[in-house]
């Protein structure tokens, strides 16, 4: 059987903030917020990235799309390499690699109705004539389940919900192959998130588009995923399909990270393993294992020697010296 080229491809990504030859900066100011990342989407997957606050979630997702340079390392889409690109082509390029933010309202300009601007990307990039537009815009309004009048409002006269709504309707409106969800639902009602969760599905079956999704809530990963990263301080420390990930996690980090979901049934419970201290400074990170200074089984080794990210069964990566 042939193999395809998966979608995107992130090979040994590194972005590091700080410029360690400035005269004003030490090499300690520099921030490791991704240091050596891989992993690769396949077209129609929705891959999940987890991990606390600060370990580098964000800035792969915004890297991937070229919002960032990067130090070293490359991203690949359908093969090409994006950050090798010309400005010209990057940006023929961009209808098809979208973003959908966290905060939506802060993505929005409060002086610009809604209609306007969901459809201004599709003027910017000429894909469709002043005449057309409104139709288009209504077609996806609808898509994401608000209504035509909602066309003429503003961004403050909406909810929270109504606004990720938004900020979905102008990612999909120009027809993206991919699309970096970053957060969308932390900051919503669980109620609201169950919709906003139900319209990713629809729109990953109905159109065919590859989903990276950025989250800190294993419980939405897992309805949503098929394969999981889960990411601590910049670094990679286990990747797997839901299902093993679920079923058989293997890195204490993970361990913990799913013993804080919560269990719906009331007369089941589950051990909670609790992390000590909080994530180290990425400008200066721990030696060995980045882990190890919060991790309760931790060993001699770990200390020292950074762990190898190693295949321990098929397609389940882990970079564990405890495994």
């Amino acid at each position: 059987m042939k193999e395809t080229t998966p979608l995107v491809e992130v090979d040994h990504l590194k972005k590091y903030f700080g410029d360690s030859t400035s005269i004003f900066k030490r090499n300690k100011d520099v921030v490791k917020a991704v240091d050596g990342v891989s992993f690769t989407i396949e077209k129609g997957e929705t891959f999940g990235l987890v991990g606390e606050s600060g370990s580098g979630k964000s800035t792969i997702g915004r890297s991937i799309l070229r919002l960032h340079s990067i130090t070293s390392g490359d991203v690949k889409y359908n093969g090409q390499s994006l950050h090798q690109l010309s400005k010209e082509d990057m940006r023929n390029l961009r209808p098809k690699l979208q973003f959908i933010f966290q905060d939506p309202f802060s993505s929005l300009n409060p002086r610009i109705r809604i209609g306007d601007a969901i459809g201004e990307a599709l003027l910017d990039h000429g894909l469709c004539s002043k005449t057309e537009v409104k139709g288009k815009v209504l077609e996806v309004l609808d898509i994401c389940g608000l209504a035509p009048y909602h066309y003429d409002r503003f961004p403050h006269e909406f909810s929270g919900g109504q606004r990720q709504r938004i900020g979905i309707a102008r990612a999909i409106i120009l027809e993206p192959d991919f699309i970096v969800a970053d957060e969308p639902v932390s900051a919503l009602d669980v109620s609201i998130q169950a919709q906003i969760i139900n319209l990713f599905q629809e729109l990953q079956k109905e159109k065919d588009i590859t989903f990276l999704f950025i989250s800190h809530d294993l419980s939405v990963v897992e309805h949503l995923c098929s394969k999981i990263g889960v990411l601590y301080l910049g670094s990679m420390m286990e990747l797997a399909s839901r299902d093993q990930l679920y079923g058989n996690p293997l890195h204490p980090y993970t361990k913990a990270l799913l013993s804080a979901v919560p269990i719906p049934d009331p007369t089941l419970k589950r051990e909670r393993i609790i992390l000590k201290g909080d994530i180290p400074n990425p400008a200066n990170p721990p030696k060995g294992c980045k882990f190890h200074t919060r991790c309760p089984l931790a060993k001699d080794i770990c200390r020292v020697q950074v762990p190898e990210f190693r295949e321990m069964e098929d397609n389940h990566y882990v970079a564990c010296h405890l495994v």
